[in-house]
């Protein structure tokens, strides 16, 4: 039974940089439901990689930092699909030194600037070059984060970054119902072990508490957010837009459980 009615629907999915990728989850969520996939990666050596772990699938390369780039990516994946039922983005960049990244006002104002442009603008910018080849029902979708109001020290000034994608989220949605059905929605995942996880100074220990915290004592795996993101492109989500959809195992709720609190407030 084709449940998440994604049968031959066209998926367009950024950032694949290897096979622990939230988009490598993406991907094999949708294959498995029946979606054919579409790859835009950064570079061709993330090229090479995406066609040997889905070599039925079509890949282009496009440095989301040049807006030539994107209109060409467009123009290219037209050409080949001249529709398009679904886009997800999952791409983010921070240029952390390896001490970690600085107190929030001390971030500089480059850093800050080329991650807002990477991953924030470039899901509108994505989403405005792709914007004729949706169908009418078309979905699109961005990789957050579960919470944007906790001040992390180890994520820095990438929470802000992903408060200014959250709010794109609405801001995308309101403009494109003007000529569209098309849906704009969040997937707002707790933390994952992936390679740019891996790349976040100080990052495991974090990741260890919050395993702790969720509330079966377990890990979000990126094959949830990889199963989330396939139910938000198929049409079984129509009624669901402009919406973050928080995927955290419970994490939220839970920081005040018993051990956590009892190991924290331990007398040595």
């Amino acid at each position: 039974m084709d449940f998440l009615k994604l049968k031959d629907k066209v998926v367009v999915i950024c950032g694949l940089a290897n096979r622990k990728s939230v988009a490598f989850h993406c991907a094999k969520s949708l294959m498995e439901a029946g979606a054919r996939i579409v790859h835009v990666v950064q570079t061709e050596k993330h090229q090479s990689i995406a066609q040997k772990l889905f070599p039925e699938a079509d890949v282009f390369v496009c440095d989301v930092e040049r807006q030539a780039d994107i209109d060409a990516v467009a123009n290219a994946v037209g050409d080949k699909h001249p529709v398009i039922h679904g886009l997800i983005h999952s791409i983010a960049f921070a240029n952390y030194s390896e001490d970690g990244p600085k107190s929030f006002h001390e971030t500089p104002r480059e850093d800050f600037l080329q991650a807002i442009n990477i991953s924030c603008f470039s899901f509108i910018a994505l989403a405005n070059a792709f914007k004729d080849l949706f169908a009418p029902d078309g979905s699109a979708l961005t990789i957050s984060i579960s919470s944007t109001r906790m001040a992390a020290e180890q994520y820095g000034y990438m929470a802000p970054v992903k408060a200014a994608l959250d709010s794109s989220v609405c801001f995308l949605a309101k403009s494109f119902s003007a000529f569209s059905r098309v849906r704009f929605n969040a997937v707002c995942a707790s933390l994952l072990k992936t390679s740019a996880s891996a790349g976040i100074p100080g990052y495991l220990k974090p990741y260890l508490y919050a395993e702790q915290a969720t509330l079966r004592h377990e890990a979000l795996k990126t094959s949830e957010v990889g199963d989330l993101a396939a139910f938000l492109i198929s049409e079984r989500s129509s009624g669901i837009n402009a919406q973050g959809i928080v995927i955290d195992a419970g994490m939220s709720t839970n920081y005040f459980d018993r051990n956590l609190v009892e190991r924290a407030t331990r007398l040595e």
